[in-house]
């Protein structure tokens, strides 16, 4: 059993802009602490025999200025590569190129503090139709795979069981508040509170299948 309150409850949210040379960006940041030394959480995001055991299959030449695909979903380009304490790639889906940013760092207890970026140029009407939410539920999915990994002893995570959780009352619960909390970070970082709710009820119900409230 998922404690979805829990889970929703450890990952911290942000949102902001960047001035890129092609123009302002949107960054969306998603961090949490994982009791795991950070070679090891570097491990699971870069060993491309234990991607798949919490995230997705994934091909490519994962090193520095090598590509990347993850199956069914997007690939790129390494960009810089600092193991153990992060990486930069860009993130290329549907004709669209964004970029993450992975930090990873040691802290006090032992543990490592995980923070992901994602960058990218969003037209307007899709940020407003979506918000932060679009990338940001995702985002938490993936996290909560790796948390399960490595809670789990890099033990895989059962594909066929995530997505029975996911369409679940309990997996649409946890969508649901994480929409909710990229809401309330979308409004803190300076975006009209209405508006932005409204996005996250949107998102929400893009990921649960139910009509936005």
């Amino acid at each position: 059993m998922i404690d979805v309150t829990y889970q929703v409850s450890a990952v911290q949210r942000r949102v902001g802009t960047r001035t890129l040379p092609a123009g302002q960006a949107r960054v969306s940041t998603i961090s949490r602490t994982y009791d795991a030394a950070p070679e090891d959480v570097w491990d699971a995001c870069t060993n491309p025999e234990r991607i798949p055991r919490w995230f997705l299959p994934v091909t490519g030449d994962l090193r520095l200025h090598g590509r990347y695909q993850l199956a069914g979903n997007a690939g790129g380009t390494v960009q810089r590569c600092d193991p153990p304490k992060g990486f930069t790639a860009t993130w290329e889906y549907g004709g669209d190129v964004s970029w993450i940013e992975l930090r990873l760092a040691g802290t006090p207890d032992g543990g490592t503090r995980f923070e992901l970026e994602h960058i990218a140029h969003v037209d307007d009407e899709r940020w407003d139709q979506f918000g932060p939410g679009a990338v940001g539920v995702g985002w938490e999915l993936g996290l909560l795979g790796l948390a399960l990994h490595l809670a789990g002893g890099g033990a895989p995570v059962d594909p066929a069981e995530v997505a029975t959780w996911t369409a679940s009352e309990q997996g649409r619960d946890f969508a649901t508040r994480a929409a909710q909390g990229w809401g309330e970070a979308d409004a803190a970082g300076g975006s009209d509170p209405a508006k932005a709710h409204a996005a996250a009820a949107r998102t929400a119900a893009f990921y649960t299948g139910a009509e936005p409230a």
